[in-house]
């Protein structure tokens, strides 16, 4: 998985908010083919992210066990 940043994540935001395609950040630029393009990559970041920053809750399954069987 690639690592993806903050100041990626903000540049991306800045560029939908203004509704450019070009993103420009840490002396990178990429064109993307469209806003929805451009919308897609955040989300993804997004969820990403989240996945790290965040643990998933453990589920578990309790058994008993009367004994005579």
């Amino acid at each position: 998985m690639t690592d993806w940043t903050e100041a990626e994540l903000s540049a991306l935001r800045r560029a939908y908010a203004s509704g450019t395609t070009r993103v420009s950040y840490d002396g990178k630029s990429v064109d993307y083919g469209s806003a929805e393009d451009l919308l897609t990559r955040i989300r993804t970041i997004e969820r990403a992210i989240a996945g790290t920053a965040r643990p998933l809750p453990v589920a578990g399954l309790a058994g008993f066990s009367r004994g005579d069987r």
